[in-house]
């Protein structure tokens, strides 16, 4: 089934909060924050600089969060929703962005977690390649 989408409105940010809090969790972040918080932050991104998609097939399955600069797109968030993975939404959403929503000539960006092996695996099959690491100490 093709995806269907839409840009997400005012009235899509709680939905996009709670896929948020699920999306850190499922991916191992360390974000603490609430959903009430992450609505918070999801509303100032949309005012600002970001842009969110819903993708949907008889309802919404997954979002992506992403804002163009001047000489790169960085996608922030591609979120399934957990019991619609494996089913190829991530892929089909991705095609979509590319296709239909983003400049062909322009650089991509994404972060991912170094420990997120399944979401290295996704981004290397769709095109990805590695360019830097971000290293850490923290604080005892």
């Amino acid at each position: 089934m093709k995806l269907a989408w839409r840009y997400a409105v005012q009235a899509d940010l709680n939905l996009l909060a709670e896929w948020n809090h699920q999306l850190i969790r499922d991916e191992g972040h360390r974000n603490q924050m609430t959903v009430g918080q992450l609505a918070e932050r999801i509303r100032r991104w949309l005012e600002g600089e970001y842009k969110a998609l819903i993708f949907s097939n008889d309802e919404p399955v997954a979002y992506a969060l992403f804002k163009q600069e001047k000489e790169s797109i960085y996608l922030r968030h591609l979120f399934v929703h957990r019991d619609q993975r494996r089913c190829g939404i991530g892929r089909q959403a991705f095609t979509i962005l590319r296709r239909e929503i983003w400049p062909s000539n322009i650089r991509l960006t994404v972060d991912v977690l170094c420990h997120n092996r399944a979401a290295i695996d996704f981004w290397r099959s769709v095109g990805y390649r590695d360019y830097s690491l971000t290293m850490e100490i923290m604080p005892p």
